[in-house]
């Protein structure tokens, strides 16, 4: 509950920042910001559950593990921003509240135990996605990005809400609990449709969110179109907060109908498979490769999803953070090469700006090698490990079919994944040596050196959720 509470208040106060004549104040201030959430969200590890906002917020150690991770990415995605010094037309001080107010809206969609509240903490959160994406106002790819994502988003929030209203219809309540206990006792000879159909509809607004197929198509435009920075944003914080929402649905609301839906989530998540996967590999942008890559990674997770047994938790939670720290390291090694290179008056985010980029720049092909092993899910990274988790999971169920497929898609993703590390590598091109700053080297290196560790010593999840 703390983060909420601070964020809330430090969004305005960085607001008012702004009107301070040194625009350099901005960064520091909101990276403290940030660890001050961090350190507070810590504070009740281990005291939960705990209810709050009459019993419409949960904090309990699951709620404190993904608001830790989307913290620490919020984190590190504000500090590879630069304060946003290098574009003149830029409003740091807004950019800033609005990624900070949307944090809000993430830790209420993770942390919800109202209906209500994971209605108000998706609006919040898509609100800001919609006018971070189109930011950039004078890009035409910027702008229609961002008239997609509303629309879509739009449509999606309207199914979501549908849905609730029939769940509520069904059940009397917008309370989990009491949704639980409704669809827990069932009877065997009762039909309940109104019930079924509200999940299926609340279900299609959750799987907009997380990029999940056939709910896919706005991706690929809006990642592509939005700035880099908050396309990073949009990758990690988004899917996490969906998928820790999406998790808490399931898994308590309505695992008493497990055998209605776990068929539903086990087709979308092989048909989120073969999109994404096939999709990224006939794709010459990076950034749309990543695009792809994120729905694929979206089908593991609803992998863990399908399973739902003991391990799914703790691999969810793993799964999301090794994610987030390679695609921060992706985007990250993106923005610096765009920014040098430029492709039809465009910053050059094709694979074609990466070559050469070993010979002038290690350490940035270092960290973009890392951060593709770990997604590729090649041994001694995070990835790794992640994807092993969602696959056991899935074996405890019985479900060997669905590893199968996703087995089979993840070579399919070494492809895609090493064109990259082969560009920067074997490919001779006419890179220059990039001036990185300081902390921004730092942020990458942090990130890298998680990703190693967590493939090394996987074991340090076991037992804190």
């Amino acid at each position: 509950m703390y983060p909420i509470i601070l964020l809330s208040v430090l969004g305005i106060v960085t607001l008012f920042l702004g009107f301070s004549k040194s625009k350099n104040i901005l960064l520091p201030a909101v990276l403290f910001f940030l660890v001050l959430a961090l350190a507070s969200n810590f504070v009740e590890w281990n005291k939960g559950p705990l209810l709050y906002f009459y019993d419409m917020l949960r904090v309990d150690n699951l709620t404190l593990a993904f608001n830790g991770i989307v913290l620490l990415s919020a984190f590190m995605i504000v500090a590879i921003s630069g304060g946003f010094q290098d574009n003149p037309d830029s409003e740091p001080a807004e950019y800033f509240g609005l990624m900070l107010f949307s944090l809000v809206g993430a830790l209420m969609m993770i942390g919800f135990e109202h209906m209500i509240m994971l209605f108000i903490g998706v609006e919040i959160l898509s609100v800001a996605m919609y006018i971070l994406t189109g930011s950039n106002k004078r890009n035409l790819r910027s702008n229609e990005a961002a008239l997609k994502y509303f629309l879509m988003g739009a449509f999606a929030t309207g199914f979501m809400l549908f849905g609730i209203t029939l769940i509520y219809g069904a059940t009397g309540s917008f309370k989990i609990a009491h949704i639980q206990g409704f669809a827990s006792n069932i009877q065997a000879n009762s039909q309940p449709y109104i019930l079924y159909a509200g999940l299926l509809l609340l279900l299609i607004g959750m799987l907009f969110k997380v990029s999940a197929a056939p709910f896919h198509f706005w991706t690929p435009d809006v990642y592509e179109g939005a700035p880099t920075i908050f396309t990073t944003f949009m990758s990690t914080i988004v899917k996490t907060a969906g998928f820790a929402a999406l998790f808490r649905l399931l898994s308590t609301s309505f695992s008493g109908i497990y055998s209605f839906w776990w068929v539903v989530i086990a087709a979308i998540a092989v048909l989120t498979l073969l999109v994404g996967n096939i999709g990224a590999t006939s794709q010459n942008s990076f950034k749309r490769m990543l695009a792809y890559s994120g729905i694929s990674h979206a089908g593991y997770m609803l992998i863990a999803l399908t399973a739902l047994t003991k391990p799914s938790q703790s691999a969810i939670v793993f799964y999301s953070f090794a994610y987030s720290l390679s695609t921060i390291c992706a985007f990250g090694v993106l923005m610096l090469v765009s920014k040098e290179k430029t492709f039809e008056g465009q910053p050059n985010e094709r694979y074609e700006a990466f070559n050469g980029l070993a010979k002038q720049n290690p350490l940035l092909a270092f960290v973009l090698a890392v951060s593709m092993l770990s997604l590729a899910g090649i041994p001694l990274t995070a990835g790794f490990w992640g994807k092993f988790f969602i696959f056991t999971s899935a074996a405890d169920r019985g479900i060997i079919w669905i590893t199968v497929v996703a087995v089979l898609m993840s070579a399919v993703g070494i492809y895609y994944y090493f064109r990259v590390i082969i560009a920067s590598y074997l490919r001779e091109g006419d890179m220059i040596k990039i001036r990185v700053a300081p902390f921004y080297q730092l942020i990458l290196l942090l990130a890298t050196f998680l990703t190693i560790l967590f493939g090394l010593a996987p074991g340090i999840f076991e037992g804190l959720i």
